[in-house]
């Protein structure tokens, strides 16, 4: 792929030769002003010319490397704009990922041989990206299932954010016994004999599962930068070259960030990320941010890692929750006092910040928090601001974020929580959540992500399908027509509007002159397969700041090496990421439609070698020699 397979392109001695050209391609730039092309050029990390082969040519020198994108769709680099990136790095290699998988019966067989390799005082982790509804049997594992695949290793399957089933090693290794009391907002499910039976449940708070998780294994030196390093190749793999990193739970500053921090140091990310911070202790959020704001500031670092202010929870007792199998949770009466202390401290000392909100209730009582501060002068004070999630955001909800100069971020937790929120909330409720149409009416900018790892996958294009046709991962039809948004909308809320919300939109987001060079050359074409193939879709090359960072098909070997995945059990090492499914099987009939086509088709080309006497014309019935008896 490195050669020059076209009579014309030939190296110049040139002294601004071009690094890398693509060519060949079926390029959506984004761009309004040249919206489609065939190949471009990059030099230093940055796009030098966007255009067709005549364009690029003159660019080209002897160390040039070109690379023919085959005729193939190729598309800015996806930008993940909710992406718990830095947290999934860090324990990446230690998963088995169930994404993708179709059945539960392919899943206890993965897990049931991962056990078989775990050594003892490891657990096999089943955490997000997945949910019942995908599997063919349309339930969650039982306890005896565990046991009997891994009746001596502690196994822990994390179900979205409403449960987790253990095996009873993994109780023993958690220290859950009769006598362990149920924590605050969770459950433990015990039997008759008062026994912990394995089933965790978030009552409405998913705590519970996070905290008894946090008692694995974790990664320690090397092992954590190998792991890093192996997940930014398996998101690079989607095409994505950019995520904003939403902090999260059991993420503390500086310390879980100091892998991403050496790695971009030493010039090995291969994604594009900017970071926020989230206060970890209930009781102690201002204080932290007050540190905070005196070590770093928001547009810190570089190109590759930046800080891109705090969140996505300011104080914990302002957050909801999002387990859409219990009533939504009433937040204290009191709450505003303390949140309105930690928005005025990063509004007087310029910081950003992004907040989760997944009810209208909450985001209500938000909004009049910023409304007074804004009565002030004081908000948004030429701060970048935005809501995640708002699943049930109200129209007048969003004048208010208008009028503030807010932003939205949606996340596809509908694609794997669709079912509990329909059954909970109605179809009526289901249509507009969360109201996507609306906020791009009066418009917001709204950026898309999938908030993996633990609840969705990591794969953006079961995102982009979701955002296209409304649909869960199960196939349930949830948002209409008139609430879902067309595919070059959808990928404008994965590439421009993701980089609005760091305030990189003049450097990145499109493929243009002077914009870094972040592309993705696709599997398939994004604008013309089916609906359900949207989520099937990969990356073939993807390219970040000029250097390509994952390379398939036709174009292995072209990608920068990596470590191998350690430690050498890990399930990723022996099962990789993401489980890629194949096309979906035709109906019968469809099938039957096509077989018809391809007879009439055949009819026709031999009726039109005889007429031009190419062939005999006795070949007018059918004959197999093998009947020929």
């Amino acid at each position: 792929m490195s050669t020059m397979p076209v009579g014309g392109l030939v190296p110049h001695a040139i002294d601004d030769a071009a690094d890398l050209v693509v060519r060949n391609a079926k390029i959506h730039t984004g761009d309004p002003g040249r919206p489609h092309a065939e190949a471009l050029a990059i030099r230093d990390g940055i796009i030098t010319v966007v255009g067709d082969d005549k364009d690029v040519a003159p660019h080209i020198g002897a160390g040039t490397k070109v690379v023919d994108a085959l005729g193939r769709r190729m598309i800015p680099g996806l930008n993940d704009s909710h992406l718990h990136v830095i947290r999934g790095g860090l324990n990446y290699v230690l998963e088995l990922r169930w994404d993708g998988v179709r059945s539960l019966r392919q899943g206890l067989a993965m897990l049931r041989e991962q056990a078989a390799r775990t050594p003892k005082g490891q657990w096999v982790r089943v955490v997000g990206g997945w949910s019942a509804e995908q599997f063919a049997e349309r339930r969650l594992p039982t306890v005896a299932e565990l046991n009997a695949a891994a009746p001596d290793t502690p196994v822990f399957v994390l179900h979205l954010y409403q449960s987790a089933v253990l095996n009873r090693a993994a109780l023993k290794a958690a220290g859950f016994t009769r006598d362990t009391p149920d924590p605050k907002g969770g459950q433990i499910v015990r039997g008759r004999d008062g026994e912990p039976t394995g089933m965790l449940l978030a009552a409405p708070s998913a705590l519970i599962l996070y905290s008894t998780l946090a008692k694995a294994p974790v990664l320690q030196g090397e092992d954590r930068k190998t792991s890093t390093r192996h997940f930014l190749r398996e998101l690079n793999r989607f095409g994505l070259t950019s995520a904003i990193d939403a902090a999260g739970g059991f993420q503390n500053f500086p310390d879980n960030y100091a892998t991403v921090i050496e790695l971009a140091k030493a010039g090995q990310l291969s994604l594009r990320i900017a970071y926020h911070l989230f206060p970890q202790t209930p009781g102690q959020e201002i204080d932290d941010l007050a540190r905070w704001i005196e070590m770093v500031r928001p547009e810190d670092g570089d190109e590759w890692l930046r800080l891109n202010g705090a969140g996505e929870n300011l104080t914990w007792s302002a957050a909801d929750f999002e387990n859409f199998t219990q009533p939504r949770p009433e937040l204290a009466s009191d709450y505003e006092a303390e949140f309105e202390k930690a928005v005025r401290l990063l509004m007087e000392n310029g910081w950003g910040f992004r907040l989760h909100a997944t009810y209208d209730e909450t985001i209500r009582r938000d909004l009049a928090v910023f409304e007074k501060l804004a009565a002030e002068g004081l908000f948004p004070a030429g701060n970048r601001w935005l809501f995640d999630h708002a699943e049930t955001v109200s129209a007048d909800s969003l004048d208010r974020i208008a009028a503030l100069g807010g932003a939205m971020s949606v996340q596809n937790r509908l694609s794997f929580q669709g079912e509990a929120f329909l059954r909970r909330y109605g179809l009526g409720v289901a249509a507009d959540a969360p109201p996507i149409r609306a906020m791009l009416d009066r418009g917001l900018t709204v950026g898309a992500g999938t908030d993996a790892t633990r609840v969705s996958s990591y794969n953006p294009w079961v995102a982009l399908h979701w955002l296209v046709s409304g649909r869960s991962v199960g196939d349930l039809a949830l948002r209409p027509p008139s609430n879902r948004v067309d595919r070059q909308t959808a990928l404008a809320m994965f590439t421009r509007a993701g980089a609005a919300l760091t305030g990189e939109d003049e450097v990145k987001g499109v493929l243009r002159p002077g914009y870094y060079a972040d592309l993705a050359v696709l599997s398939e074409d994004y604008f013309a397969v089916p609906e359900p193939d949207i989520a099937r879709i990969e990356s073939l090359l993807t390219v970040t700041g000029g250097r390509i960072v994952y390379a398939a098909a036709e174009y292995e070997g072209l990608d920068e090496d990596l470590p191998p995945v350690s430690p050498a059990w890990s399930p990723v090492a022996h099962f990789g990421g993401y489980q890629a499914s194949r096309r979906a099987a035709l109906p019968g009939a469809r099938q039957a439609e096509l077989l018809g086509q391809a007879v009439a088709e055949s009819e026709q080309h031999r009726q039109w070698r005889v007429a031009r006497g190419l062939t005999p014309d006795a070949a007018s019935t059918p004959f197999d020699p093998c009947f020929d008896l």
